[in-house]
């Protein structure tokens, strides 16, 4: 795969450094390379680019306000940014643009290497998704289904469906509660989505925002269970399905 990249940023010498990086690297194709942002937002307009290498600190538009005017341009996740500074205190604003990373100057052509590995994943994944999941994933019977393979951070985790506990919806994300991890998985699916790769005999979802693990459930009432330590309100929506297994489990 060979991704199409500008370089961005008021500092020549900077400028010069980045620009040989990427030309040293055979998976980058050199389209542009622009000293101010508002000349990069002109190639942006007319280019088909898929990577930026942007500086934050720029006269006239800084990085970041670039980072947001190129949000509307993103088709099907392409145009992703890897912002260059000598900040660190730009990390959290890089964050808030949903950067893919951050390299803070002066890096490395190693710490290059790995920021463009880490690109090259995210558009392989995006871009063949299903092609992705079946490399890590052998093809087994439906009612055999022992793992699931979720989109974290711009590549796919396996987990252990026996491991969950519940899933909590969070807008366009799902946190994945585990017993091995004190913390939750944030990944970028849909509820629906989720609740189709889970085993309908051992999920259930119970709640607009919630599918829990039938067999993590400590108590249930006709209204709510308990599990892990929370309380989830069982809902008109899926009161239905749930009452059979309440039935059953009672």
């Amino acid at each position: 795969m060979i991704l199409k990249c500008i370089a961005v940023d008021d500092e020549p010498l900077a400028l010069q450094i980045l620009v040989s990086y990427i030309e040293q690297t055979p998976s980058l194709l050199l389209v542009g390379q622009f000293s101010n942002a508002i000349e990069a937002l002109k190639a942006i307009h007319e280019q088909d680019i898929d990577l930026i290498f942007l500086d934050i600190r720029m006269p006239d538009i800084n990085g970041i306000e670039l980072a947001k005017i190129v949000e509307q341009y993103r088709v099907k996740g392409n145009l992703r940014i890897i912002f260059t500074t000598a900040f660190d205190q730009y990390a959290l604003d890089g964050y808030k643009v949903d950067a893919l990373d951050y390299l803070l100057k002066p890096f490395s052509f190693v710490d290059f290497s790995k920021s463009v590995a880490k690109a090259l994943g995210y558009f392989e994944l995006i871009r063949n998704p299903e092609q992705e999941i079946q490399k890590l994933s052998p093809p087994i019977p439906e009612t055999e289904v022992a793992y699931i393979y979720l989109k974290f951070e711009y590549q796919l985790v396996r987990i252990a469906v026996d491991d969950i506990i519940y899933v909590e919806s969070m807008k366009d994300y799902v946190k994945v509660f585990r017993l091995s991890e004190d913390k939750p998985l944030l990944s970028l699916t849909s509820m629906k989505s989720l609740e189709e790769k889970l085993p309908e005999n051992k999920f259930m979802r119970i709640h607009r925002s919630y599918i829990v693990s039938l067999d993590k459930i400590k108590s249930a009432t006709k209204n709510s269970v308990q599990i892990d330590k929370i309380t989830i309100a069982v809902t008109d929506q899926y009161k239905d399905n749930f009452m059979k297994f309440f039935q059953d489990w009672a």
